[in-house]
C-alpha cells in the first residue's frame, strides 16, 4: 500500500514519519537526500564520529568531504568527455554531413573523420550525394504544336548537387522536380509537331526539356542535378494508334531503303574507283613506254645519220644487210635468182643449218631476193661472200 494512502503506514519514502496534520516538510526531505548522496560518495555525518560535532541535536548534516568532493569532480570530468566525444563523427565517400545549431545551417562537412559541439547544441545529418535518384511521370497527356494528343511516358535521373541546399531551400524537393518536369515537358512538346514527337525528333526534346528542368530548379535553388532525361515512350491515342503504327512503319520502310541505297553505293563506287585508277596506270605505263621506245628510235636515227653523213655508201650497205639478217633469220628457206633469163636457183638449206629453230617456221614462205640486188656482180659477190661466212659462223657454232 503506498505511503500516502488513507490508512497507509506513516513513514515516507525516506524514513520520516508521516504528519497527518498537513504537508510533508521540504527541509526534512532535502536533509534525508543529502543524507544518502553523503553515504555514496564517502561524506561524514554529524554527530556520528568521535564526538566532535558541528550539528545540532536533531541530527544535521555536513556538507561532503574531500573524498565525496573528487568523486564528484571524476564524474563530472567523465561525463564531460563522453559529451565531447559524442561530436565525432565520420562522413564516408559518398555522403556529406550537413551540421545545424540550434535548427540553423551552419555548413556542409567533407568525406572523413569531423567534429561538431555535441548535442543539444549541434545537430548533423548524412546526404548521399552519389546516389542515382529517379522520379517518373506516366500516361502525360500533352496537346502538340498541330493541335495533336500524345501520350508520354517519361524518367527524370538526379543526383544531389548540394544537400544544405535540398534541404533546406524547398519544402519536397522530389515534388518540386515533378512539377518541374511535368511543366518543362509540356512546354517543349506544345511547341513540337505530333510527328517529330512520335518519330526522329524525340532526342532533341529529351535534351531541350532535360535544359528547362534544370533551369527551374537552379532558379528555385533546390540543390539538385538532373544526370538523365529519358522519354520512355511517346505514341498516339489509342483511338488512332493503329494509322500512326502504319505511318510510323512507312518511314521506318523508307529509312530502310535509303540505307540500302546507301550501302550499295558504298561498295559500288569504291570498285569503280580502284579500276579507273589501275586504268590510268597502265595508260600512263603505256605513255612511258611508247615515249621511250620512240626517243630510242630518234637517237638511233640520229647516230645512223651522223654516220651516214660520213659514208653513204658503207653506211647504206650496212643497213641493207642488217635488214636482210632480220628478216631472213625468220625464214627457213632462201631462194637466190640467177638473172631474169636464167632458170637455175641455188638453194640454201638454212633449215637445216638453223637446226631445231627451222622445225617451227617449216610452213613461212620462201623469200626472194630482189633482182637488181642479185643481178649486179659486184653486189652478187658480196652477197656470196657475206653469206658464206655467216653460213661457216654457224656451222661452226
Amino acid at each position: 500500500m503506498a505511503w500516502n494512502e488513507p490508512g497507509g503506514n506513516n513513514n515516507d519514502p525516506w524514513g520520516n514519519k508521516k504528519n497527518d496534520s498537513g504537508p510533508p516538510d521540504l527541509d526534512e526531505v532535502f536533509r534525508n537526500l543529502q543524507k544518502k548522496l553523503e553515504g555514496l560518495f564517502g561524506g561524514k555525518r554529524a554527530g556520528s564520529g568521535s564526538g566532535s560535532g558541528s550539528g545540532g541535536s536533531g541530527g544535521g548534516f555536513q556538507f561532503p568531504g574531500k573524498i565525496g568532493s573528487v568523486g564528484l569532480m571524476a564524474v563530472g570530468l567523465i561525463l564531460g568527455v563522453l559529451w565531447l566525444l559524442s561530436g565525432i563523427y565520420i562522413i564516408q565517400p559518398a555522403e556529406r554531413g550537413v551540421i545545424t545549431q540550434f535548427g540553423r545551417y551552419v555548413k556542409t562537412t567533407s568525406p572523413g573523420p569531423h567534429w561538431r559541439i555535441p548535442w543539444p547544441v549541434q545537430k548533423f545529418q548524412r546526404v548521399n550525394v552519389d546516389q542515382n535518384r529517379s522520379v517518373e511521370l506516366r500516361q502525360q497527356d500533352i496537346l502538340t504544336r498541330d493541335e495533336n494528343i500524345v501520350v508520354v511516358d517519361i524518367a527524370v535521373n538526379y543526383i544531389l548537387s548540394d544537400p544544405a541546399e535540398y534541404l533546406f531551400n524547398v519544402a519536397s524537393p522530389d515534388v518540386t522536380l515533378r512539377h518541374a518536369a511535368e511543366s518543362a515537358l509540356r512546354e517543349t512538346v506544345g511547341q513540337t509537331l505530333m510527328d517529330t514527337v512520335l518519330t526522329e525528333g524525340r532526342e532533341v526534346l529529351a535534351v531541350e526539356t532535360q535544359e528547362k528542368i534544370q533551369q527551374t530548379l537552379d532558379d528555385y535553388k533546390a540543390g539538385i542535378r538532373v544526370t538523365a532525361f529519358n522519354l520512355k515512350s511517346a505514341e498516339a491515342p489509342a483511338e488512332v494508334k493503329k494509322a500512326f503504327d502504319d505511318v510510323v512503319k512507312a518511314r521506318e520502310d523508307q529509312q530502310r531503303f535509303i540505307n540500302e541505297s546507301e550501302a550499295y553505293r558504298n561498295g559500288v563506287l569504291p570498285e569503280a574507283r580502284g579500276e579507273a585508277v589501275v586504268v590510268l596506270e597502265q595508260a600512263r605505263a603505256y605513255e612511258s613506254e611508247v615515249v621511250n621506245a620512240a626517243q630510242g628510235e630518234a637517237a638511233r636515227f640520229e647516230s645512223l645519220l651522223t654516220e651516214y653523213t660520213k659514208a653513204p655508201e658503207i653506211t647504206k650497205e650496212r643497213l641493207y644487210i642488217e635488214s636482210m639478217e632480220s628478216v631472213l633469220s625468220n625464214s627457213s628457206k632462201v631462194m637466190v635468182g640467177t638473172g631474169d633469163s636464167g632458170n637455175n636457183m641455188m638453194y640454201l638449206p638454212i633449215d637445216k643449218l638453223m637446226g631445231a629453230g627451222g622445225a617451227n617456221n617449216a610452213q613461212q614462205r620462201p623469200i626472194a631476193l630482189p633482182s637488181e640486188y642479185t643481178n649486179s656482180p659486184t653486189n652478187q659477190s658480196t652477197q656470196r661472200t657475206n653469206d658464206n661466212n655467216r653460213l661457216r659462223s654457224r656451222g661452226s657454232n
